[in-house]
């Protein structure tokens, strides 16, 4: 029998986060620092205006481009946040997911042979998503001495003349990094001088913790080069619901949503109807839970110094990325051999790309009981190692 499989799903390994996830199943009493999503219950207003609307039998399909009555909220929220002016009926897309949103992007804009530049340590669908558009990545390494910002002397040395995107990523998972406007501004002035289109994934934009998150798209010149991406599952933990979205110019829009229509269709509506209440009336949930953020990230930053494992200090998102070095094992040996003796789920640093190697992911999504407990055991595995 020929080889049915496409080279570019072989090109492809399985999610190194996945991967990991299968050892931690079965497993009783793991303390997870892992998985990337809020542990917080959906707002239960929010929650309501989904059964409300079921009640009142919202189970049909919407429009491609998702209910117009989100559309409007979107706009509104993006120029009350970025003084961004979208028109709902022909530049706002809803996606499932963020993740989806990114996938339509670069199908939407790469044709094969064109290269993406994308700065790891990054989220881990972006550079498979690229490969199976028929692209190619890219990768412009960041550095912790650098707050793990993407550089523009760094991004210059990855441009060519088939240079056709960038990938930003702030706040950042897995790191927490962030970039200010006057950072980004450097790096919109490769962009215009390259003539690129950026793919701005802004999805932890609500959970900045130092400054003002900037958009990328709000910048001088920016906006009609930019695909800006977000949705609703970090800021108000809607993980589960699946609602993200898209805007750009309408001819980007336009394509997306062609692909998105053959593919996926729309976002259930009943999600659509949640998402309708969250962006209305749920940014004091959103600030109590950055907060409460906060304080997570001052705890286990502090106990990851204090016992011996460097850790730069996230701006944003919920994850710590210490450096596990000083161990002497790999991200992986850390990560499995932490599960198996003590029981605490963290994900190797190299799942998130080759230069996350040396370092751990450890997700601050859980109550300040289970990180105590969960650094009291590190602790001692640490000890154990030196």
């Amino acid at each position: 029998m020929r080889e049915v499989i496409a080279e570019r799903a072989k090109r492809v390994p399985p999610s190194g986060i996945r991967r990991f996830f299968e050892l931690v199943m079965g497993m009783e009493e793991v303390i997870s620092l892992g998985v990337g999503e809020p542990d917080f219950v959906t707002p239960w207003h929010i929650r309501e205006a989904c059964v409300y609307a079921l009640e009142r039998g919202y189970t049909m399909y919407t429009s491609n481009y998702g209910m117009l009555e989100l559309r409007e909220e979107i706009a509104k929220r993006l120029e009350r946040d970025y003084s961004l002016s979208y028109d709902p009926a022909d530049e706002i897309l809803v996606t499932v997911g963020v993740s989806e949103g990114y996938d339509l992007a670069i199908r939407a804009l790469v044709d094969p042979g064109d290269q993406v530049v994308v700065h790891e340590p990054s989220y881990v669908s972006y550079k498979p998503c690229t490969i199976f558009a028929g692209g190619e990545p890219v990768v412009v390494e960041t550095r912790v001495d650098d707050e793990f910002k993407l550089t523009p002397e760094g991004l210059e040395k990855k441009i060519t003349d088939k240079t056709k995107a960038l990938i930003l990523s702030y706040p950042n998972n897995p790191t927490g990094a962030t970039m200010d406007r006057k950072e980004l501004e450097e790096i919109a002035d490769i962009v215009i001088e390259h003539d690129l289109v950026v793919v701005s994934d802004e999805v932890y934009d609500k959970l900045t913790y130092e400054g003002e998150p900037c958009s990328f798209a709000s910048l001088n010149g920016m906006q009609e080069r930019t695909v800006l991406l977000n949705g609703m599952s970090k800021a108000y933990a809607m993980t589960g619901w699946r609602i993200g979205y898209a805007a750009s110019n309408s001819e980007v829009i336009e394509a997306m949503m062609k692909i998105h229509q053959y593919g996926m269709l729309c976002a259930p509506i009943m999600s659509q109807m949640a998402a309708i209440e969250a962006l209305r009336n749920g940014e004091r949930e959103v600030r109590e839970m950055r907060q409460q953020y906060i304080e997570r990230r001052n705890l286990i930053v502090r106990r990851l110094n204090e016992m011996g494992l460097e850790c730069f200090n996230p701006k944003g998102a919920f994850y710590a990325f210490p450096s596990i070095r000083a161990i002497g094992l790999s991200s992986e040996e850390f990560a499995e051999e932490l599960l198996r003796k003590k029981k605490v789920a963290v994900v190797p640093g190299n799942a998130f790309g080759d230069c996350g190697e040396g370092f751990v992911r450890c997700s601050y999504a859980a109550s300040i009981n289970d990180i105590s407990e969960a650094m009291d055991r590190m602790e001692d595995f640490v000890k154990d190692c030196l």
